[in-house]
């Protein structure tokens, strides 16, 4: 396959990725998104899904609050969302797509769609800023590249529908809400998606491929995780009169944050802690009757982080008997780790043989996991029922890290990124 075999435009890749950066949502809240794709895949002759059919609602994690959602979903119509797609989710982001919908699924793309909470830069040099397609929404940009993702799937989706009456096996792909702190994945599989598909793809921009034409045909060693809140409650109290008849959440949460981070690490592998915010008290002279923690533990297996997390969670429950605490551990996110298949990391190296753009001196057939990503439920799930899976990173040159303001990628990857995914895919419907 070549360039010119394909249907859709360098210019067109970038006009969608452009248009769906400045309508970033946050994650389970991405009601634009999710009824705009929704729209151009309906335009392309497809039948998205979206609803619970798609996204189990009790096994959601980290779903904001009724008055965040209904306020999303009204930013979302006022920005043009199309009203019949958002009375169809219900409530619920995220969607799946079928090429052939006579079939069972087969191989299974994982898409992720949400924008991270970060104040995109104003910087002159920054190229959303400076070609005004920036954010819309002060606080939330996509600071991932999942805006590239978007329209990588896109194109992906219009290439295989030209092509459907030639596949003999049905492929699916999930346009996932909620992959930053690790929320939507559980859901989708949870509604059936990946039962029975033999083989799991996710991709992703940049991560460790961070040159131009460079390639990652596998990622192995993603971190499992699990992602907590917990609220301390105790007793207010007049701090100088009568601080006796206090219960101090302060100082219980920030009991608890020092022994998390103090507690032993796993002898079988890497672990990690992080308290990432502690919020605390309502004055000077009042003893703090309120604390809340945002929180996450990561392992290089499923047994490491649960280790953590136990761990964590015994600290907690014991530092509020000793002030005298009501406590609550809210689960907010999670996932386990998974690695990629030698078969199809093979197989994603001979596809990118076909595909001039990336340079064989710069495709590697395997790189650590970049922290953790939910796409390891999908890949698990499949893996489980005997399938393989896969987790490719597209090279790019990146203006600053994943998840800073000035995060940037060149988009001349988009075009190269959905003539490998085709080729792949017809690869795999021909195997």
């Amino acid at each position: 396959m070549n360039d010119h075999s394909l249907s859709i435009s360098q210019e067109q890749l970038s006009a969608l990725r452009r248009l769906f950066h400045q309508h970033a949502e946050t994650g389970m809240a991405e009601f634009w998104t999710t009824a705009r794709i929704a729209q151009e895949l309906e335009e392309t002759g497809l039948s998205p899904l979206v609803g619970e059919c798609v996204s189990l609602a009790e096994a959601r994690m980290g779903v904001p609050d009724e008055n965040t959602l209904r306020k999303a979903r009204e930013r979302a119509l006022r920005e043009g969302a199309p009203k019949a797609w958002l009375e169809r989710m219900n409530g619920i982001t995220g969607l799946a797509v079928d090429i052939r919908p006579d079939l069972p699924a087969h191989t299974v793309l994982r898409f992720d769609i949400d924008a991270v909470d970060v104040e995109e830069s104003e910087k002159p040099s920054h190229l959303p800023h400076q070609e005004g397609f920036a954010s819309l929404h002060r606080g939330i940009c996509h600071a991932c590249g999942h805006d590239g993702h978007i329209a990588i799937g896109l194109g992906l989706a219009r290439e295989l529908a030209k092509r459907k009456e030639s596949l003999t096996r049905n492929v699916r792909l999930l346009f996932q809400p909620g992959e930053e702190g690790c929320r939507g994945a559980r859901a989708m599989a949870g509604a059936g998606l990946l039962e029975g598909a033999r083989h799991m793809i996710a991709a992703h921009i940049g991560m460790w491929a961070r040159r131009d034409h460079s390639l990652v045909c596998g990622a192995r060693g993603f971190l499992a995780t699990t992602k907590f809140d917990v609220t301390f409650t105790g007793r207010a109290a007049h701090a100088g009169a009568e601080p006796h008849k206090g219960a101090n959440s302060l100082l219980a949460a920030a009991s608890a944050a020092l022994n998390m981070h103090a507690l032993p690490r796993h002898g079988e592998g890497d672990s990690r802690i992080t308290v990432g915010r502690l919020e605390a008290g309502s004055g000077r002279n009042t003893i703090p009757a309120l604390a809340r923690m945002v929180c996450e533990t990561r392992g290089s297996t499923t047994a490491v982080n649960e280790y953590m997390f136990e761990h964590c969670r015994s600290i907690i429950e014991h530092t509020a008997a000793m002030y005298e605490q009501q406590c609550d551990i809210r689960i907010m996110g999670g996932s386990g780790s998974a690695g990629s298949d030698d078969a199809l990391i093979r197989l994603v190296r001979e596809s990118a043989e076909n595909v001039p753009w990336f340079r064989p001196e710069l495709v590697e057939d395997s790189a650590p996991g970049f922290g953790s990503d939910d796409a390891c439920v999908h890949m698990a799930a499949v893996q489980e029922q005997g399938g393989d899976a896969t987790y490719i990173m597209l090279g790019s040159e990146l203006a600053a890290g994943h998840h800073s303001p000035d995060f940037d990628f060149h988009e001349e990857v988009l075009m190269p990124s959905v003539e490998l995914l085709t080729t792949l895919v017809l690869a795999l419907d021909r195997r």
